[in-house]
């Protein structure tokens, strides 16, 4: 009895799962049904969300992209005007499935177009954005944009010569406006084009002041702005900003040719200290130390080449004209010089001083907002000559000198000290390294060997003369390879260091003599 009843719920049970069966597969095949599809191939599907919310899972193949396109083209063809929506963020999460429901491609262009609806933007309003390289400026009106440009060359354009006419830009797709300054007075002249700090003279077609007539002196010029240009190129470019946040023409003006805070790079030369680069550029010692870690105070070490941060205040767009003065002024004439063949560049002499003169002179000044950059002297009439100064100068490259060994710890410095022991001096004239015995010892500089062996107290030397007059020696060696009379090259293996001599320990010592008088090696080196 109990083996039945087990017997008879087995199969119900089969029964039922097969009559599941045959309806899930009848479903399938009903005209018209489609819970889900069957996906071909690997069984891929991509469900879209837009702005993270979801709008529906289609086939990996479809192009998600061509239907927000279509959806696009569908939302402007149904407004018939400009309208604007907040561009919408995709996202696009891609997964296996067999069975999967899919959306058509038509509902979900519907979807991305509804969302499109819900985004748009009803308080833009045109504007005029002034763009010069990286920087925009914008403002309500095209009209406002010309009005910024013109205030700044009226600050300039003292006779109201020019004007700024903005000229359509016909190869470009959207609408951009370029400005062009025009002399009043001749329409044809187009001045616009930038103008490089230091650029040579406008075209003759081009200058707005020309000559009265052909022959020289002082009636033959108009004395007054040649030309005007911008430093960069400039356009105006249309767009659109929510109401309110475009900036006055005041503020655009002072955004654009106001002096605003630049960083640049200082590449440092020879010769330059801290406090003449800080007058140089025109800034505060301690601003310059502030700016650069490298350096700890006003008595930091630089070095030629070494690149320092510096402030600079410059306006994001400058103004670059030109203008012909008569001016009464005391003028120098630029240095002239002898070069000497049998000298050292470290070596000039002054053969004539100089005495400033006194002119009238017609002068074509260039200048980048109210910096002078060149100036062109068109027509003098000299009243007191000026003297030029006169100064020969060397052109042969002055020898250098290096450590003349490698490694090494330096053990006494040039200058008075405690005497090492009996027999040393309390001043000491050289440098020591202390150093095994038998390190190599090189040539500092190229030169001819005059003593080469036992020096007393020295030890075993060897002393070196070089072309400009100076002398290198070298003592307390264990041997000397050069020979009196060699010439050596600099970097040449001369000895080996040693303990010889009035020695407290293995070492090598260094002196370096200018006009006989030994001075310390570490200014040379």
């Amino acid at each position: 009895m109990i083996r039945s009843s087990c017997f008879d719920r087995l199969r119900t049970v089969a029964i039922l799962h097969t009559a599941a069966a045959a309806v899930f597969f009848y479903v399938l095949l009903m005209p018209g049904f489609r819970p889900f599809d069957i996906i071909p191939g690997a069984g891929e599907v991509v469900t879209v969300y837009m702005d993270g919310v979801e709008i529906g899972t289609l086939n990996a193949g479809i192009d998600t992209m061509e239907l927000y396109r279509e959806a696009r083209r569908e939302f402007s063809s149904e407004h018939g005007k400009l309208v604007f929506s907040e561009m919408p963020e995709f996202e696009f999460v891609k997964k296996a499935a067999f069975f999967c429901h899919t959306d058509s491609e038509k509902e979900i262009t519907a979807k991305i177009k509804s969302r499109l609806e819900s985004g748009i933007r009803d308080d833009l309003a045109p504007s005029y954005s002034i763009k010069v390289n990286g920087t925009v400026v914008t403002v309500k009106s095209a009209e406002e944009a010309g009005g910024v440009l013109k205030s700044a060359i009226e600050r300039y354009d003292r006779d109201d010569a020019f004007d700024i006419e903005l000229v359509k830009d016909s190869s470009r797709e959207f609408n951009v406006l370029i400005p062009k300054i025009v002399d009043k007075n001749n329409s044809d002249a187009d001045l616009s084009a930038p103008l490089a700090a230091g650029a040579g003279h406008i075209e003759e077609d081009l200058s707005v002041c020309e000559f009265k007539n052909s022959g020289e002196g002082f009636d033959s010029f108009d004395y007054c702005v040649n030309d005007i240009a911008f430093s960069d190129d400039v356009e105006i470019v249309e767009s659109y900003l929510a109401a309110g946040e475009a900036a006055d023409p005041e503020l655009a003006s002072s955004m654009l040719f106001d002096l605003q805070e630049v960083q640049q790079i200082y590449t440092v030369q020879k010769g330059d200290t801290l406090s003449e680069i800080a007058l140089t550029v025109g800034l505060p010692l301690d601003e310059i130390i502030a700016l650069n870690d490298s350096l700890e105070n006003e008595n930091s070490v630089i070095h030629p080449d070494e690149e320092l941060i510096i402030t600079v205040p410059e306006p994001e767009l400058s103004v670059v004209w030109k203008e012909t003065e008569r001016v009464e002024e005391i003028y120098d004439l630029p240095t002239e010089y002898i070069y000497n063949d049998s000298w050292y560049t470290n070596h000039s002499e002054v053969i004539t001083q100089p005495s400033a003169g006194c002119r009238d002179a017609v002068i074509m000044t260039t200048r980048m907002d109210d910096k002078e950059i060149s100036r062109e002297v068109l027509y003098e009439e000299i009243k007191a000559p000026a003297v030029a100064k006169v100064v020969e100068v060397g052109t042969i490259i002055p020898p250098t000198f290096i450590k003349p060994i490698s490694g090494g710890r330096m053990s006494s410095p040039f200058g008075r000290r405690k005497k090492p022991k009996a027999g040393a001096s309390s001043f000491h004239k050289g440098i020591d390294w202390a150093t095994p015995v038998g390190t190599s010892v090189y040539a500092s500089s190229g030169g001819t060997v005059v003593k080469a062996g036992w020096g007393s107290g020295y030890g075993y030397v060897v002393y070196i003369n070089h072309p400009n007059g100076m002398q290198t020696r070298y003592g307390h060696l264990s041997k000397v390879y050069a020979k009196v009379g060699q010439t050596v090259k600099q970097g040449e293996v001369i000895a080996a260091s040693g303990n010889t001599g009035v020695s407290t320990g293995p070492h090598i010592h260094f002196e370096i003599l200018v006009g006989g008088t030994q001075v310390d090696p570490m200014n040379y080196l």
